[in-house]
């Protein structure tokens, strides 16, 4: 089991080198969430997220023999920044293997850190396969993403900061994938401030740990795809799983939806950027899932910020629907010269604004003397597109397609 000794000797041996980040009070949250809201934002350290800080601490203990002969890891995102930026900062070789299918920006910001990569297999367990193959035939060290206790006492100064920026903390909630984040955390705060309660965050497409914590034992699940990815580990850590089950509450699941609203709502009303992984606690938190928050000191570890453009994106857009902020009518009008014009005058009294025009004259039930049009309007809210839909069918449009009004039921909304 990790100390807190162990953790103290990683901060001093880590020192100058990584970024203390900030544990931001958040007053909107605060009033959502009816508890006094902190969030511990990882994204802001360095490489985006909290794995650089078990990675030095990992490197910094090798012998120069070791060091001279370099690292090996495998990883297709923030694991494999944190290990090619602690070797970079301790100037020894780094040799990352990531699967054939990682996005070419990641590729990119692990190589910006000065690691060689190797691209292998189509999955992380095949480049995981791959890594320990070059540590024997290559001879260099095997730089573990969890299961490993300088590693675990590396993440464990996250809980030291925890405890000394927000004192009297009653709850800190963080996600798991293999767990040496939630290890490390639980392992300092329980030392410094036993009172507090540790809850941990799982997505439902990867729910390994809450499963092994239920089974008793290590379990492995064959898992889905997520937007979580940073914690969709098939299979947690057996140094992990002790560490979990004697210091942590409680795991909770989440699903898809449920992060990706957390990311938009942190997006929109905090202006802070978190992965999937990242966000999954605060879904947690804002699900309802953890219990009895009511008044009590919350601490949110916002685990990471690496999140790909071009999905979060799509995220926003997607989250605009279920907001009716952003939506989509088809309505039919005559195929004549000025149709067009009036209805589109009728939504410009409304006030909606026209982000997209297609004209569908084909693939549609219209007669030979109609066409389909389809609009994408930027609105206010429900009532707004339901005043629009009124205004309609008063001018005499009764054929319309309507938005799916039970979007409003989905957890993304605020």
């Amino acid at each position: 089991m990790i100390r807190l000794a162990e953790i103290e000797a990683a901060r001093e041996r880590t020192a100058g080198e990584l970024v203390r980040t900030p544990c931001v009070p958040s007053s909107t949250l605060s009033e959502e969430l009816e508890a006094e809201i902190w969030l511990k934002c990882e994204g802001l350290q360095r490489t985006g997220s909290f794995k650089p800080r078990g990675a030095l601490n990992r490197i910094l203990t090798l012998s120069p023999d070791q060091r001279d002969r370099g690292v090996v890891a495998a990883s297709a995102g923030n694991h494999a920044q944190g290990v090619a930026y602690a070797a970079a900062r301790v100037g020894i070789p780094a040799l990352i293997v990531m699967p054939e299918i990682t996005p070419l920006v990641k590729i990119s910001q692990t190589r910006r850190w000065g690691a060689e990569i190797e691209l292998h297999g189509e999955t992380l367990d095949e480049a995981l396969e791959r890594a320990r193959e070059l540590r024997e035939t290559d001879d260099l060290t095997f730089v573990h993403p969890f299961d490993d206790e300088e590693i675990i006492a590396g993440q464990g100064t996250v809980g030291l900061e925890i405890v000394e920026d927000v004192p009297g903390v009653d709850v800190v909630v963080s996600p798991i994938g293999g767990g040496g984040l939630i290890s490390g955390i639980s392992a300092a705060v329980e030392a410094l401030r036993p009172e507090t309660r540790i809850y941990g965050v799982q997505t439902e497409a990867a729910p390994s740990m809450a499963e092994s914590l239920r089974s008793g034992s290590l379990t492995p699940v064959s898992g889905r795809r997520s937007i979580a990815d940073g914690i969709a580990v098939k299979k947690p850590g057996e140094k992990t799983f002790p560490q979990i089950a004697k210091r942590v509450e409680e795991v909770v699941l989440v699903t898809e939806e449920e992060i990706e609203g957390a990311i938009f709502r942190l997006l929109e009303a905090e202006k802070l950027v978190a992965e999937g992984a990242g966000a999954a606690s605060y879904a947690a938190v804002r699900a309802g899932k953890i219990p009895d928050l009511s008044s009590r000191r919350v601490v949110i570890v916002l685990s990471g910020a690496n999140i790909d453009l071009n999905i979060l994106g799509r995220l926003i857009e997607r989250s605009l629907v279920r907001q009716f902020r952003l939506t989509r009518l088809r309505v039919t009008i005559q195929d004549r010269p000025g149709a067009l014009a009036e209805v589109l005058g009728i939504v410009a009294e409304s006030g909606a604004n026209v982000l997209r025009i297609h004209h569908e004259r084909h693939f549609s039930e219209a007669t030979v003397w109609e066409t389909e049009v389809e609009l994408t309007l930027e609105i206010r809210d429900q009532e707004h597109i339901e005043g629009l839909l009124r205004d309609l069918l008063e001018a005499g449009y009764d054929r319309i397609e309507e938005p799916d009004l039970r979007l409003l039921e989905s957890p993304i909304l605020p």
